[in-house]
């Protein structure tokens, strides 16, 4: 061997290693003073170590540790846990679970298939809805404002149409926040002094 021992090498004389590797290096160790001395100093180092106090970490070190460790735990496996979680532990009840997420697929399915055949019922319905909703909360915030500004100010916010409606909610959205701020104001003053 033309080279000094590796450091692999010398941990495998130091570990008392035996095979076919172990006959060249102990053959270059007598041959070589530099890796013998190499090989002194780990065996020095090794019993120093062996001479160490041993010392046991208190009861409660590795939850210490472990709960100062931020593990990073993929969505698709919460999502496992969470779904075990929620099944039954006997067979039975799982083969009724299954029967009833199977027949709510199945269910589901099949009114989803009705919709698409007939969307423009449902578009109609969904229109429908949403004319209603805004009738009623225009209607609701024309009394608002009645109740504020009088007939004038709800002539002026049906003329004006959604720009209104987004007007005056924004209106009625920073008054409230206002008076929210105030009446916190007045009753904090009281228990600062």
């Amino acid at each position: 061997m033309d080279r000094h021992l590796l450091p692999e090498e010398i941990d495998q004389l130091l570990d008392g290693d035996v095979g076919f590797g172990t006959a060249p290096l102990k053959m270059h160790l007598r041959a070589c003073a530099t890796c013998r001395a190499e090989l002194d100093d780990a065996r020095a180092l090794v019993r120093q170590l062996e001479h160490l106090p041993h010392y046991q970490p208190s009861v409660m070190f590795a939850d210490r540790v472990l709960g100062q460790v931020q593990v990073f735990v993929p969505w698709h496996v919460t999502a496992l846990d969470t779904l075990r979680g929620w099944m039954p532990r006997t067979r039975t009840a799982r083969a009724f679970a299954w029967t009833g997420f199977g027949s709510a697929a199945v269910v589901l399915t099949v009114v989803s298939l009705w919709l698409l055949t007939r969307l423009d019922a449902v578009i109609f319905a969904i229109d429908m809805a949403v004319g209603r909703v805004r009738a009623a909360v225009g209607s609701g915030l024309a009394d608002v404002v009645a109740t504020l500004f009088g007939s004038s100010g709800v002539h002026a916010f049906r003329t004006s149409g959604a720009v209104g409606l987004w007007i005056a909610l924004t209106v009625l959205l920073l008054l409230a926040a206002v008076t929210a701020r105030a009446m916190r104001a007045v009753v904090a003053g009281p228990r600062r002094r």
